[in-house]
Formats: C-alpha cells, sequence, structure tokens
C-alpha cells in the first residue's frame, strides 16, 4: 500500500513537472503581452484624449468669429490669412479702438436717461420707433433689479438701438449694392467700394451671388434672443467686464478665460470696449463663417420668395451655435415667443439729433 502510494506521488510530481516546463513560454509570452499593455495604454489614452479635444474645438469654432488677431494687432509680422481677417474686421477695430475710459452709467441714470427721453418699449411695441440712445457699457447694476420683467425690458431697451444701428447700416450697404449691380457702368468710387466689401465679407473670389447673400440683416428678434441667452440677460461676468454680448471666442486675441474651462482649452470670450463693437461683431460673424451657410442661404430664400426674415424659422439654422445644438434652438424659440421679441422686427432708429445726444 504504502509503495503504491509513494509510486502515486512519484507520478503527480513528475506530470506537475512537466506541465510546469511546458507552460513556461506561454507565462513568459503572457508576461511580456502584459507588459506591452500597460506600457501603450498611456499612449493610447493620450492619443484618444487629444482627438476628443480636436473634435471639440471643431464643433466649438463656429462661435470664433474671425476675429483671432483682434486687439492683437501687428502689421509687421502678418501672414496672408491674419490679413484677410483684419479685412474683415477693419470697421469692428474702429469701433473697438474707441477710447477705453467711457464712463459707465449705472443703471438708475440710465433709467431716468429713458425717462427724459420718453423711451418705453410699450411706445415702441405700438409705434415702431427707437430713440436712438447708444450706451457703450452695460450697467452693474443690472443684476440686482430684483423684477425679471423690469430687467429683462430694460436690457432690450439697452442693446435695442445697437442692433437697430447695425442693421440699418448694413441695409444701406444693401441698398447701394443693388444700385450698383443694376447699372451698366461703375465709377471708380463704385469699383473700390465693392472691392472693400468683398475683403470686409471674406468673399476674395469676389462673386456678387456670395456678397448680396451674405450682406445682410439678423432679424432683431433673433439677435435680442441671442444676445438674453448668452448673457443672461446682461448679468454675466463676460458682458459685464468684456462688453461681450454674444458670447465670441477667441484664440490669439484678448479676452476673458471661463472660470471652468480647462487648461487643455486656449480660447477665450472676447472682450470689446464698446458694445457697439460686440454688436457688429456678431453680426460680420453670422454673415461670413461656413457654420451659419444654412442660416445665410435660407434668409436669401426668403428674400427671393418677398417673405419677411421670420427668426423663429431662421434660428431652426443657428444649431451650430452652441455645442447644446437643437436644444440651444429651441431655447432662443422659448426666449422670441414668451418675451413677444417679434415686435420689435419692423422697429427703426429715429434720427440722432443734438438735442438728444447733449442728454447722453
Amino acid at each position: 500500500m504504502r509503495k503504491i502510494l509513494k509510486k502515486n506521488r512519484v507520478k503527480v510530481f513528475k506530470v506537475l513537472k512537466e506541465n510546469d516546463l511546458n507552460s513556461l513560454p506561454r507565462i513568459f509570452l503572457s508576461s511580456i503581452l502584459l507588459i506591452l499593455f500597460f506600457y501603450s495604454l498611456p499612449i493610447v489614452i493620450n492619443f484618444t484624449n487629444s482627438k476628443i479635444e480636436s473634435s471639440a474645438g471643431i464643433q466649438n469654432n463656429s462661435k470664433a468669429i474671425l476675429a483671432y488677431t483682434l486687439n492683437k494687432r501687428s502689421s509687421n509680422s502678418l501672414s496672408n490669412q491674419k490679413l484677410n481677417e483684419e479685412d474683415l474686421l477693419i470697421d469692428i477695430y474702429s469701433l473697438n479702438d474707441q477710447e477705453t475710459d467711457t464712463v459707465r452709467l449705472d443703471a438708475s441714470t440710465i433709467k431716468q436717461l429713458f425717462d427724459d427721453t420718453n423711451y418705453k418699449l410699450d411706445d415702441v411695441r405700438k409705434k415702431k420707433l427707437v430713440k436712438p440712445i447708444a450706451l457703450t457699457l452695460l450697467p452693474a447694476e443690472i443684476k440686482m433689479i430684483e423684477n425679471v420683467k423690469k430687467r429683462k425690458e430694460f436690457f432690450i431697451q439697452i442693446i435695442l438701438p445697437l442692433i437697430l444701428e447695425e442693421n440699418k447700416n448694413i441695409n444701406l450697404d444693401r441698398k447701394r449694392l443693388f444700385s450698383i449691380i443694376n447699372k451698366s457702368n461703375n465709377s471708380s468710387n463704385e469699383k473700390s467700394w465693392l472691392e472693400k466689401k468683398y475683403r470686409q465679407y471674406g468673399i476674395p473670389s469676389r462673386d456678387l451671388s456670395i456678397l448680396k447673400k451674405r450682406m445682410d440683416v439678423v432679424p432683431v428678434s433673433l439677435a435680442i434672443a441671442q444676445a438674453a441667452k448668452e448673457t443672461g440677460w446682461g448679468t454675466s461676468r463676460f458682458a459685464q467686464q468684456g462688453n461681450a454680448l454674444f458670447g465670441q471666442w477667441t484664440w490669439s486675441g484678448e479676452g476673458l478665460k471661463p472660470k471652468d474651462a480647462e487648461k487643455s482649452q486656449g480660447h477665450k470670450v472676447m472682450r470689446f470696449n464698446v458694445l457697439q463693437a460686440s454688436v457688429r461683431a456678431y453680426q460680420r460673424n453670422i454673415n461670413t463663417h461656413s457654420s451659419y451657410e444654412d442660416f445665410r442661404s435660407a434668409r436669401a430664400e426668403l428674400r427671393d420668395l418677398g417673405k419677411p426674415l421670420d427668426s423663429m424659422i431662421l434660428s431652426t439654422y443657428l444649431d451650430k451655435y452652441a455645442e447644446t445644438g437643437d436644444e440651444y434652438v429651441k431655447v432662443l424659440q422659448k426666449i422670441i415667443k414668451q418675451n413677444n421679441l417679434k415686435d420689435f422686427d419692423d422697429a427703426k432708429l429715429l434720427p440722432s439729433s443734438i438735442a438728444l445726444e447733449s442728454l447722453i
């Protein structure tokens, strides 16, 4: 019996030895594979993250107006691309180069100014006429207005003349454009003006059909809704500190860094010296950026059909303005409806007067 057990133990031992010897190559190979896996894992993760960040940058790029050089111009070392960007933004520079020591009026002073000039939104909704009061800065106290309705109306009163001013300028340019197109011969001044507009609207091909499509207004109600959404009705840090009404981004110009932005994200929210520059930059962004080509096509189609520029229709083509996409469009449409902003689409800016300017 003992011999049998002893013999069995020897057999088991031999089997184990043989199995160990046979498994050594497999163990060695498995070890190599594990080492390679853990060595390459950080590389794969970094590569994946870089791809994700890259795609996110492309997705967000629609809010980054072509003004990467705004507030940071260099006349000596500009590439052709930057020169083109300067052409696009030359008139925005002229606004942004205004004196930076503009006095910030407080909310009570602005309210008194509106009362003295009899500037009321109820009247605007009925008569469609707006007093040309162009404020340069938002009042810091706007966030302290507890009544939500009053705070919204106050914000609209401030930005409405600014939006109408830009639309008026675009409409004047558009009228001149069609006058030039309808002529058989153009003067040297008209040709020079066309060249300037080709550069301003980023059309190196000098294609008149593209210029006609780009040189057009954004509905007032849509512009107000976007400004309200992007600034929290004028209360955001970007609006208060940088006159940024539309949350446009820059990678190389001066701007405000989002507080929750990761270090890897190099964008800032563009800073402007005056509110009017922010409105003009917004219009130029919508009218030139490739992300809004469908918006411009839909707008041109409404023009061809002789229909008004409907903000509810055109807003559906601004899904690329924010990361939230279609949800962003729904928010804009809700703001337009709830605040009856389409009442301002047909409003006109009254001509300025010396008496009014003396009050400002």
